[in-house]
C-alpha cells in the first residue's frame, strides 16, 4: 500500500505489533512503555555510619621462610667458626650452604621482579642474548683455537677473550639504543592516543555546544519552529559549518538528532501563521510535497565519509549525497527519498526497510528537477541511485532490488546482489 504524503512520522499507539512493508515505506512503531511511580512521605534522615579506617594487615612471614631464615644464619655462624678456627670444611660447607638456601629463599621474590619490571615482549629476547653470548663463549673456549698442538688441556686466549667482551660491550651499547628508540616509539604512541582522546573530547563539546544552541532556538517562545525565514537561516548555517568540522561519528549523531527532533522532515505549516500543524497523535504532521523543514541540508553531506556509522531512522530525503562514502553503514529505515546517490558507495551497507522511493516499484522513478513529485504512483519520488556501488548490500529487499536495478544503470546492475536478470534498465545507459 502507498502511505498517504501528508502522514506523519509513524509512532502509533494503537497497536503493539509493527508492519513494514518492503520498502520502509510509513511503518508502525509501538510507543515506549512509561513507568508510574507512587510517591510517599519522606522518611526521617538516619544518622551517618561511622566510617572505620581499615588498615591492611602486614603481610606474615611463612613457616619455611622462618626456617631458611634461621638456617641461613646458622651456616654463615658456621662459616665464621670454620674460618676462625682454620677449619676448611667446615668454613666451605657454611659458605655453599648459605648461598644455595639464599638463592633459594630469593628466587620467588626474583620472579616478581622479573615480571613487574621486564615487558613479556623483552623477556625472550633478554634470555635469548645471554644464550647467544654463552653460547659463543663456550665454543671459543672448546674450540682448537684455544689448545696447545697434542695437548687436550684447554687453554684460555685473553687476547681473543678481550676481543670478545669490545664486541659484547658494542652490541651492549646497540641494544640500549635499540632500547632508547622503543622508549621513544612508546611515548610518542601514547602522546598520539592522548592527543585523539583529547580531540574526540572537544569535538563532543562542540556538538553538544550545537546541540544546546539548536534546542534554545527550538524551544523559544518565536522559535524558528515558527516561519522565521532568518532563524531558520541561522540555524542551517551553523550546521553547515560544524558538518565541515566534524569526523564521520560527530556528521552521524548530528543527524540523528536532526532527524529525531523533526528539524530535517517536511512538516505541514499553517499558510498564514507559519506555525507547524499537530497531528492529533502528540506529534507534527508531515507534508511531504508542500511541507518546509526547519533544517534543509541541501548540499552539506555532499562527498561526505559516513563509513561505517550508525544512520537508523534518520531523514535523508532529498539530501545531496554525490559521491558520499555510505559503505557499512546502519541505514535500517532510513528516509533516503529523492536524495541524490549518484556515484555513492553503498557497499556492504544495511538496507533493511530503507525508503528509497513512495508507491510501487513498477512506478516508481527518480526525482526530476522539473517535474514534480507524485506520491501516489510513485513518480518522481525515487532517489537517484545512478553508478552508486551496491556490492554486498544486506537485506536488500526485492522491491529496492528491483527499483535499483531499473534506475541504477549498466555500471552498478554488476554490483547488486542477487542479480538483475528480468528487470529492464530503464534508466537506458
Amino acid at each position: 500500500m502507498t502511505p498517504e504524503p501528508n502522514s506523519s512520522q509513524p509512532n502509533r499507539p494503537e497497536s503493539n505489533v509493527t508492519v513494514e512493508s518492503l520498502n520502509g515505506v510509513n511503518p508502525n512503531v509501538p510507543p515506549e512503555s512509561g513507568t508510574i511511580v507512587a510517591t510517599a512521605e519522606p522518611e526521617k534522615p538516619l544518622p551517618p555510619p561511622t566510617r572505620k579506617v581499615l588498615l591492611q594487615p602486614h603481610q606474615k612471614q611463612t613457616t619455611p621462610e622462618k626456617s631458611g631464615s634461621v638456617l641461613t644464619l646458622g651456616l654463615i655462624a658456621a662459616m665464621i667458626f670454620g674460618l676462625a678456627n682454620d677449619n676448611i670444611w667446615l668454613g666451605l660447607i657454611g659458605a655453599v650452604g648459605a648461598i644455595g638456601i639464599s638463592l633459594r629463599m630469593m628466587w620467588p621474590s626474583w620472579g616478581k621482579i622479573w615480571a613487574q619490571v621486564i615487558p613479556p615482549t623483552w623477556r625472550t629476547l633478554i634470555v635469548a642474548c645471554f644464550g647467544l653470548l654463552a653460547g659463543i663463549v663456550g665454543l671459543l673456549m672448546l674450540s682448537g683455537t684455544n689448545t696447545e698442538p697434542g695437548s687436550r688441556n684447554i687453554q684460555i686466549n685473553w687476547e681473543a677473550i678481550g676481543a670478545l667482551g669490545e664486541l659484547i660491550g658494542a652490541l651492549g651499547q646497540i641494544l640500549i639504543a635499540i632500547l632508547g628508540v622503543y622508549v621513544a616509539w612508546r611515548q610518542y604512541v601514547i602522546s598520539k592516543d592522548l592527543t585523539i582522546q583529547q580531540n574526540r573530547i572537544t569535538q563532543q563539546q562542540t556538538i553538544d555546544a550545537y546541540f544546546q544552541g539548536v534546542s534554545d532556538l527550538a524551544l523559544d517562545e518565536q522559535g524558528f519552529l515558527e516561519d522565521w525565514p532568518q532563524e531558520r537561516a541561522i540555524a542551517e548555517g551553523r550546521t553547515a559549518a560544524i558538518m565541515s568540522s566534524v569526523d564521520a561519528e560527530g556528521k552521524a549523531k548530528i543527524l540523528r538528532f536532526l532527524s529525531q527532533s523533526r528539524l530535517v522532515t517536511p512538516l505541514k505549516r499553517d499558510r498564514l501563521l507559519g506555525r507547524p500543524i499537530l497531528d492529533g497523535d502528540g506529534g507534527y504532521a508531515e507534508d511531504r510535497e508542500h511541507g518546509i523543514r526547519v533544517i534543509d541540508l541541501n548540499v552539506m553531506l555532499a562527498g561526505a565519509d559516513l563509513a561505517s556509522t550508525d544512520l537508523r531512522w534518520t531523514e535523508l530525503s532529498e539530501a545531496n549525497l554525490v559521491r558520499a562514502n555510505l559503505s557499512k553503514c546502519d541505514l535500517v529505515k532510513a528516509n533516503l527519498s529523492r536524495a541524490i546517490l549518484y556515484d555513492a558507495n553503498l557497499a556492504r551497507a544495511d538496507m533493511r526497510s530503507a525508503t528509497l522511493f513512495y508507491g510501487s516499484a513498477e512506478t516508481a522513478s527518480p526525482r526530476s528537477r522539473t517535474e514534480f513529485p507524485n506520491y501516489q504512483t510513485g513518480e518522481h519520488t525515487g532517489a537517484v541511485v545512478e553508478r552508486a556501488d551496491f556490492t554486498a548490500v544486506k537485506r536488500l529487499s526485492e522491491e529496492q532490488r528491483y527499483y535499483c536495478c531499473a534506475w541504477c544503470g549498466s555500471k552498478s546492475r554488476e554490483t547488486i546482489p542477487g542479480g538483475c536478470e528480468g528487470i529492464p534498465n530503464k534508466l537506458g545507459r
